[in-house]
C-alpha cells in the first residue's frame, strides 16, 4: 500500500494529465522557464507523498529549436516515510511543438531501483530506450513527463461534455494509450483560493489498486497556465487526494482567463 500511495502522485500528475494529440495546441505556451509546481498526496487525511515539477531553459541543442527542461520528482512523507521512495524524471523538449527529444527517469523504492534512458525519432515515429526500440502508431508520442506539459497546450475550445480522446506516451516497455473524458467547468476551494477549472476524468484499470466502478478525477484550472490543482480517486480502501500547495513563476497571473479559457 505505501509503495501504491507514494509512485501515485506521478500518476495523477503525469500520466493521467495526457490528453489527446487529435486536439490542436495553442500558438502560444501556458508556462515558461521559472514555472514551479507543488503538490501533496493525502491517503485519506493522512500526509503520504509530495511532488515537484519545474520548468526551465535549456542550453542542450537537439536541433534549430530552443529547449525546455521539465524535472518531476515524487517522495514519500509523513507516516509513509517509512518505506522510502525517491523518485526522479526528466524530460527535454521542443519549445515550439513541445515533443520530447530526451526523458531520464531515476526510480528509488525501497530496496528497488530502476534507471531508464529514451531518445525520441519523431521523423521515423520511434522511441529507443533500455529495453530496445519501439514505434508509435501516431506521429505525436510522448514521456510521462512531457505528455503532461503538452495537454496543457491543448485547445478545448471544442469540447462537449462527454467527449473523450487518447494520447500515446512511452513506458519502459513500450508505447500505451490513455484515453480521457472531458466532464465540463466547475468552481472548487483550494489552498490558494477558489478556481474555475476544466474537469476531467482520466481512464483507469480495475484490480489490486482501484474499485471496479472507480473513477479518477482531475480539475484543471481554466485560466491562462492551465495547471492542475487536484485530483481525487476511490480505491479499494478508502480515497487518494492530490492538491496543489504551491505555485511559483506562473506565465500568468493564477486565474486569470485567457483566449482559450472555456
Amino acid at each position: 500500500m505505501r509503495k501504491t500511495l507514494a509512485t501515485f502522485v506521478l500518476t495523477c500528475l503525469i500520466a493521467s494529465l495526457s490528453i489527446a494529440q487529435q486536439l490542436p495546441y495553442l500558438p502560444e505556451s501556458t508556462f515558461q522557464g521559472g514555472e514551479k509546481l507543488r503538490y501533496k498526496l493525502k491517503y485519506g487525511i493522512l500526509s503520504a507523498a509530495s511532488a515537484y515539477l519545474q520548468v526551465s531553459d535549456s542550453n542542450l541543442k537537439f536541433g534549430p529549436d530552443p529547449t525546455f527542461r521539465l524535472f518531476a520528482s515524487g517522495a514519500t512523507s509523513g507516516a509513509f516515510s517509512l518505506y522510502t521512495v525517491k523518485n526522479k524524471y526528466e524530460s527535454y523538449i521542443n519549445k515550439r511543438t513541445y515533443l520530447p527529444y530526451l526523458y531520464v527517469e531515476n526510480i528509488q523504492e525501497g530496496s528497488y531501483s530502476r534507471e531508464e534512458y529514451a531518445s525520441f525519432d519523431h521523423k521515423n515515429h520511434t522511441v529507443t530506450g533500455k529495453k530496445g526500440t519501439f514505434k508509435s502508431n501516431e506521429p505525436q508520442f510522448f514521456d510521462l513527463v512531457s505528455a503532461y506539459y503538452f495537454a496543457r497546450n491543448l485547445d478545448f475550445s471544442k469540447l462537449k461534455k462527454g467527449d473523450k480522446f487518447a494520447l500515446n506516451y512511452f513506458l519502459s516497455s513500450g508505447i500505451s494509450e490513455l484515453s480521457v473524458e472531458y466532464i465540463g467547468v466547475e468552481k472548487i476551494k483550494t489552498s490558494l483560493g477558489t478556481l474555475e477549472c476544466i474537469k476531467l476524468s482520466p481512464e483507469i484499470s480495475p484490480g489490486r489498486i482501484f474499485k471496479k466502478d472507480s473513477k479518477l478525477y482531475l480539475w484543471v484550472t481554466n485560466d491562462g497556465n492551465r495547471i492542475p490543482v487536484k485530483a481525487h480517486v476511490e480505491i479499494l480502501i478508502g480515497s487518494v487526494t492530490l492538491e496543489l500547495v504551491s505555485a511559483e513563476g506562473l506565465k500568468y497571473k493564477l486565474g486569470q482567463r485567457a483566449s482559450y479559457s472555456k
